[in-house]
């Protein structure tokens, strides 16, 4: 393989059929050789929070507990955690990142970072919006509007970010929490936190989180959907009869064992319509790490080949990096990754198995 030391782009991928062991200048590794990944769905402004909440509180009760420790850190302390995630990410393979913002504490770092980082500022607010604070953020690059969710943004925000124009994708979280489809019934958890609290919703009359996207987002607005823990197939087929471009359905199965003890159900269904699945890490507030690679040995009985598919150039194409990353070929920019720790004799990857950066 030739690089351009410069630009990072290859220049050639060529085989040699004489004993490489007698060129000079040859490095072996023993694994896998796969293109940079993509986390598609991250929180690296929490990076200090990593460990903070314990695991197994539940959806509600980690929601609360962000804001209340977060504010025991500096902004010291919070740049230095953000620095160190960016680092480990990096040395693990990760080019490009799909990054939830709330503030801009983290791009000093994304500008100085070899990651590629397309940043979602993230609207949300039942009594008052945070729109107009996150429409600052847009001053940074690669930086766009998202709301938050289809349960934490009121109707007219949530209609405006959806339908401005633009070339960058929304990232919405869908169906975290079994919770959310009941809202829109007027039962269940979450609707009894918001009327304990006096939050009060005025699209609740979408009767489903679906019917809210399909009815405010333009069927030609590219969506990363992220978690997806509580799909069925009638919401996977009423989202995808909506849309004529592809969606994206991001998966991040640690965070949602650390918060609520559970595993997306949905992933037969999704691979069955052939969907476009990608992978995510979530928060370092809710997850032991920001390994891709932990991530991918969640699913067990997926071919490794599909399941870096899914790390690799769905996430490049879903934060539309499709023609620069996810892929070894000729004319790409992508990092080479090796991931060591795989038995070749079913191809799956072991409890040992890592993956680190070399080039």
């Amino acid at each position: 393989m030739t690089v351009d030391a410069v630009t990072h782009e290859i220049l050639a991928i060529e085989q040699y059929d004489e004993r490489l062991d007698a060129m000079a200048g040859v490095e072996f590794y023993a694994g896998i050789m796969t293109a940079g990944f993509v986390n598609a769905h991250c929180h690296v402004e929490l990076a200090c929070l990593q460990g903070a909440i314990p695991p197994g509180g539940g959806f509600a009760a980690f929601g609360s507990a962000v804001g209340a420790k977060r504010a025991e850190f500096t902004s010291s302390q919070m740049l230095h955690a953000i620095r160190k995630a960016d680092r480990t990410m990096y040395e693990e393979g990760v080019d490009a990142v799909g990054d939830i913002v709330n503030d801009d504490l983290s791009f000093a770092i994304k500008r100085e970072s070899a990651i590629r980082y397309r940043s979602f500022a993230e609207v949300f607010g039942l009594r008052a919006s945070n729109e107009e604070r996150c429409r600052a953020l847009l001053a940074h690059p690669e930086t766009s509007l998202t709301p938050h969710s289809t349960y934490s943004v009121q109707d007219a925000s949530f209609r405006r970010v959806c339908t401005e124009r633009g070339d960058a994708p929304l990232s919405i979280h869908f169906l975290e929490s079994e919770g959310e489809e009941q809202l829109f019934r007027g039962e269940g958890a979450m609707h009894e936190w918001y009327t304990r609290v006096g939050f009060e919703c005025d699209f609740l009359h979408y009767g489903s989180p679906a019917r809210r996207i399909i009815e405010s987002v333009p069927h030609d607005r590219s969506v990363l959907l992220v978690h997806n823990c509580y799909l069925s197939e009638q919401t996977i087929d009423a989202l995808l009869t909506h849309f004529s471009v592809p969606i994206y359905w991001v998966l991040c199965p640690r965070s949602n064992r650390y918060i609520s003890g559970i595993e997306p159900q949905s992933v037969a269904m999704l691979r069955q319509k052939g969907c476009n699945i990608c992978i995510g890490t979530d928060s370092p507030a809710s997850n032991d790490s920001l390994s891709i690679i932990e991530e991918l040995k969640c699913f067990r009985g997926i071919p490794l080949e599909e399941l870096l598919g899914w790390a690799t150039h769905n996430g490049a194409a879903a934060l539309g990096y499709g023609d620069t990353l996810g892929t070894i070929a000729v004319g790409r920019r992508c990092g080479i990754v090796v991931i060591s720790g795989v038995d070749f004799s079913t191809m799956t990857l072991t409890e040992r198995a890592s993956a680190r950066r070399i080039l």
